[in-house]
């Protein structure tokens, strides 16, 4: 697959598959990206670096991370998603029920998804492409919560906001025109009320957005 891929240009990911022998052989194969986190921890050096240096980009997912109960379940538990007027807005009511009325409440010391966290920064910080994926389950809000459960496990905010644009432009192939505000790149950018460096969850402060040059109210 990967041999028929690079003579095509193309860059297929793989989906977790709770076997991390198969994603070592995935590593050593070349594949670009991997979707949802690697399925132990602690990962030693020589998977770290195998990570980091085989050049793939991975998305931890912890929105429905293995290993226990996942950051879907912490925020729909301990957080007033209903309260939030984009939610209002932008959710039709039986999604709204869908998605909150349904997790079950655990104790904190049984979620498993802030040591995969830990996990995912220890390969950002020895130079690895951590990526933000939130596997659409809590539309808009959703990716909010996977910055925030990123981190849980030490990644320091502008490493989680690095992840959050630029790998993930890079990790699809469109990094020439997206994930930095540069010249000659789309002009798509957000506009918050508050400083996500000073506490990550200001990311869910949002203001504006513009994309192709054109200026939203994010309500």
């Amino acid at each position: 697959v990967m041999i028929a891929a690079r003579e095509l240009g193309l860059m297929p990911t793989t989906e977790g598959s709770l076997d991390l022998k198969m994603n070592i052989t995935e590593l050593l194969d070349g594949f670009p990206g991997h979707e949802h986190n690697y399925p132990i921890y602690p990962l030693y050096k020589d998977v770290v670096q195998l990570v980091v240096q085989s050049g793939i980009t991975n998305s931890p997912v912890l929105t429905i991370a293995y290993g226990g109960p996942t950051v879907q379940e912490y925020f729909t538990t301990r957080y007033d998603i209903r309260g939030e007027k984009k939610v209002e807005r932008f959710w039709p009511e039986s999604y709204i029920e869908l998605r909150t009325g349904s997790s079950q409440w655990h104790p904190d010391d049984q979620y498993a998804f802030p040591k995969f966290a830990a996990e995912a920064a220890k390969v950002a910080a020895a130079g690895g492409r951590i990526a933000v994926g939130s596997h659409g389950n809590l539309q808009g809000i959703g990716y909010h919560f996977e910055m925030w459960g990123l981190a849980t496990g030490g990644m320091p905010a502008h490493e989680i906001l690095r992840s959050a644009t630029m790998v993930g432009a890079q990790a699809i192939g469109h990094a020439q025109d997206l994930g930095s505000i540069e010249p000659g790149k789309l002009a798509d950018l957000q506009v918050l009320d508050a400083n996500p460096l000073e506490n990550i969850r200001n990311t869910n402060t949002v203001r504006y957005v513009m994309k192709n040059g054109r200026l939203y109210d994010a309500a």
